[in-house]
């Protein structure tokens, strides 16, 4: 798999809890994808893309690494996305 709709993907890296929640985030326009907004929620990502998420109290800064066929645990989550924020300084 080389894409995957970024609805699905926010779902399966469990940034949101629900996918209709996923695709009401962007289409509120709070992620952007490589620094531009975007607000389909069938937006193709690739292995790459830098996602800016806006979230309640906070942003989260993901760089997408891998996708999943389907929604796994939370360690397999984790294996999606590289979190650019965790980096020591």
């Amino acid at each position: 798999m080389e894409r995957q709709r970024l609805d699905k993907w926010l779902w399966h890296a469990r940034v949101v809890k629900a996918r209709t929640s996923a695709a009401a985030l962007v289409e509120a326009g709070h992620v952007r994808i490589n620094g531009a907004r975007e607000k389909a929620p069938g937006h193709a990502v690739k292995a790459g893309d830098v996602l800016t998420i806006g979230l309640d109290r906070t942003v989260r800064i993901l760089k997408v690494i891998g996708f999943a066929p389907r929604r796994g645990d939370a360690s397999a989550a984790r294996g999606l996305y590289v979190d650019l924020q965790d980096r020591p300084e």
